[in-house]
């Protein structure tokens, strides 16, 4: 019986989208409760997997040849990935009811948001890396659409466009990794190549994991393609919502933390990694505290938090950054949805004129305050242990000290950023239009009280979560530090007992008291900006620097306009003719497959 609901997180919502399209906009009420059907049936079909996150159920429907069969199993990293998805997708699609109350092409709109659910799902609960990279780029697709998803603005269009073009360039080392799989074993299944990746060549593997790496920057973006993400910030924020708390950039971490056993051994891939993750981090955090556009300083700090997980992947912690993702996926999409009701409410994005709308808007503040919290590391919401977990790791195994620093003193830009966000959004005397502003509608709130409940409440999950990883993921070694491990030895339960030895566990440990120090200096060094402002003069360069992206906006726009223009150049292959585009592709096809034949020979 649980084969089958293996593909209902993935039939269930492409149905929806089916549906939606089918009804036409002339019916929107009838789109937003169809969405919201399909959504919430979606959520339930994932949180239905839960009980198999600790076991392995599996879906096989044969192919066969060079496509690979179409093979689905549930582990605990596919199952949480999955209910993320789902559930933190319904909740997007219920925020919209209000959100979108009166836009034009609801069919659309929900059609890809419902299709983008079901591929995420797919991505992750595949166990073929062929299929993985089919999923992975209709995840793509998706985004694109959606970022683009007004398309009579020309930033809104750019900023699609970027995105697509930024993470295909990612794509094609996931996609040369599947081949060269395929070449040297004869197939795509992931777990034979996790239990046994010597069978790839080592200069081979090593290609693969840097490619790997490749992509996963890229679809998460980070260093360097962190430009993408926040002029994706044109899509509506139910879609900014979903893209950054349930689907897209979440897939790169989760490349990284599933193929980790495979890479680890590989020379200087680990380093990499922490070094990417670093970068992102403090380059990120310093961005947002120039920013003035409400949802760029929520990019941004995307960014930097993906940093945190990806970070954690190269010091050993895989268990820590998937924590770290569960929790940041919660106060992530509330923050989100909590700008939304904002930006809603207010109808501009830019924080100067904004201010004093705590009074016109105590309940958005209430629940945006959750997660402004979680994501400074405030004691005892859910972004405050699993970051310490995430600090803990690379202080370990041998991890360079420098990046560690680095990473503590991301924590503390994070809080001075995330202080700065709230007390221009909410505090202060206030615009001359703050007293306009309306509260979240009632389909808000329906998907905020979730997600301010999930922030407070989520970090009791850690046993249940590690006991799910650790019996279904066999190839991986998953560490929960020293003081973790402690806590492992003397809880009574291996789960809930667990949890809470933790809490009492952690917060004896000198790093705590250290990180929590820094937290506290990023809180007061914002506070107090009017009596350090000589010493902040000193940092001018910096500020002037991060407002300018640190030159990699110019890089990666430089590389979009590269590939618009080798496109514009190879128009002139397009005939019109359907024959001659079948022929071109059936022959690129059989160029691949050739080629895949040779090397599997040799």
């Amino acid at each position: 019986m649980v084969n089958g609901w293996l593909l209902l997180p993935i039939g269930v919502p492409w149905l929806g989208c089916l549906a939606v399209w089918l009804v036409g906009d002339r019916k929107p009420r009838l789109q937003h409760t169809l969405a919201v059907i399909f959504s919430v049936l979606a959520g339930a079909t994932g949180l239905a997997l839960i009980p198999w996150s600790s076991q392995r159920a599996t879906l096989l429907l044969p192919l066969g040849g060079v496509f690979d069969d179409f093979r689905l199993a549930t582990d605990g990293l596919s199952v949480f990935l999955t209910v993320v998805a789902t559930v933190i997708g319904s909740l997007a699609v219920i925020f919209s009811v209000d959100y979108m109350h009166g836009e034009h092409s609801l069919g659309r709109y929900y059609a890809f948001v419902l299709f983008f659910i079901g591929s995420m799902s797919g991505l992750v609960l595949t166990t073929s890396l062929l299929w993985m990279f089919v999923f992975w780029e209709l995840t793509a697709l998706c985004s694109y659409a959606l970022i683009a998803f007004h398309n009579d603005d020309p930033k809104a269009v750019r900023g699609g466009v970027k995105a697509l073009i930024m993470t295909q360039l990612g794509g094609l080392g996931l996609l040369f990794g599947a081949l060269w799989l395929y070449a040297y074993t004869g197939s795509y299944d992931i777990n034979q190549f996790l239990g046994n990746p010597n069978v790839v060549p080592p200069a081979v593997l090593s290609w693969m994991a840097f490619g790997f790496l490749i992509a996963a920057a890229a679809k998460s973006a980070q260093f360097p393609f962190q430009t993408w993400l926040p002029d994706a910030m044109e899509a509506p924020t139910p879609v900014s919502a979903l893209i950054h708390a349930a689907t897209m950039v979440n897939a790169g971490v989760y490349l990284l933390a599933r193929f980790y056993p495979a890479f680890e051994a590989v020379p200087g891939w680990r380093l990499a990694v922490m070094i990417v993750g670093m970068l992102s981090a403090l380059l990120a955090a310093l961005m947002a505290l120039v920013a003035f556009d409400l949802k760029r300083v929520l990019a941004y700090s995307t960014v930097s938090q993906l940093g945190f997980m990806v970070y954690a992947v190269g010091a050993g912690g895989v268990f820590a950054s998937q924590f770290h993702l569960m929790s940041h996926s919660v106060f992530k999409a509330l923050l989100f949805l909590g700008a939304g009701a904002v930006i809603h409410g207010l109808g501009t994005r830019d924080m100067r004129q904004m201010g004093g709308l705590r009074q016109s808007m105590p309940f958005t503040h209430a629940v945006f305050m959750l997660g402004a919290l979680a994501l400074a590391g405030i004691p005892i919401l859910n972004g405050f242990w699993s970051k310490e977990l995430i600090l803990e790791a690379g202080l370990g195994h041998g991890n360079p000290a420098w990046i560690a620093w680095l990473m503590i003193l991301s924590t503390g830009l994070t809080a001075a950023y995330t202080v700065r966000m709230v007390s221009l959004v909410f505090y202060g005397n206030g615009s001359k239009h703050h007293h306009e502003a309306h509260d979240a509608g009632m389909a808000m709130r329906t998907a905020l009280l979730p997600l301010a409940a999930g922030t407070l409440s989520t970090w009791l999950l850690l046993g249940p979560f590690y006991t799910a990883l650790k019996s279904s993921l066999p190839y991986h070694t998953l560490e929960l530090g020293t003081v973790w491990e402690e806590v492992v030895k003397v809880a009574g339960s291996p789960e809930w007992g667990m949890t809470l030895g933790v809490g009492m566990e952690i917060l004896r440990e000198p790093s705590t008291y250290l990180v929590l120090c820094v937290v506290i200096v990023g809180l007061v060094a914002w506070l107090g900006r009017s009596r350090l402002a000589s010493l902040i003069a000193t940092f001018k360069g910096v500020e002037k620097a991060a407002q300018a992206s640190f030159g990699f906006e110019a890089i990666n726009e430089a590389v979009v306009q590269a590939v618009q223009k080798t496109g514009e150049a190879l128009r002139v292959t397009q005939t019109g003719y359907l024959a001659w585009n079948v022929f071109a592709i059936l022959l690129g096809w059989l160029v691949v497959l050739i080629l895949t034949m040779l090397g599997r020979a040799s």
